[in-house]
């Protein structure tokens, strides 16, 4: 089974749960650039459970579509634990979605410090109801391509056990 079949079932796996649940999804992307919410779409039947998603590349607009603080990114930078909790929290109090998914990270090949590696990407999750959690991961530097496919995986994976 080729990859792309592989994140396709996870993206119907993931509807499916929140179809169970009866809540819409959300997304609030930076380093995918839209892929998660455009994976999820490709699923026939996807409008009964996306409600939409947020393309937020440039810190203006995770400050303008979610709420992001000015001082969360001064002081944490985009790609920090901070950032993608409010980034969560953003795209729920901004959307009908009971569940979001959100991704900030550096996908290269540049943008990459020391403490902030090419391959670093922070999630955030947002239940309603739950105070939204993240998670890290910090993915090897097979190419941009590379970590921006691990991410969009690694965030159904967490909007799957989320729900489970």
């Amino acid at each position: 089974m080729s990859n792309m079949d592989d994140m396709k079932e996870l993206a119907d796996a993931f509807l499916k749960a929140c179809k169970a649940k009866g809540i819409l999804v959300a997304t609030a992307e930076s380093c995918t650039g839209g892929l998660i919410i455009g994976l999820m779409t490709d699923v026939p039947g996807s409008s009964s459970m996306v409600d939409r998603g947020f393309v937020t590349y440039s810190n203006e607009a995770k400050m303008d579509m979610l709420g992001v603080s000015k001082d969360t990114l001064d002081r944490f930078g985009a790609v920090s634990e901070e950032t993608a909790l409010e980034m969560a929290a953003g795209a729920l109090k901004n959307s009908r979605a009971g569940i979001a998914l959100a991704v900030t990270g550096i996908a290269g090949p540049d943008g990459g410090s020391a403490d902030k590696p090419v391959g670093l990407v922070w999630f955030g999750l947002g239940l309603e109801g739950r105070a939204p959690t993240a998670e890290k991961r910090v993915f090897d530097n097979h190419g941009r391509d590379f970590i921006r496919r691990e991410t969009v995986r690694h965030a159904l994976e967490m909007g799957l056990k989320a729900l489970a």
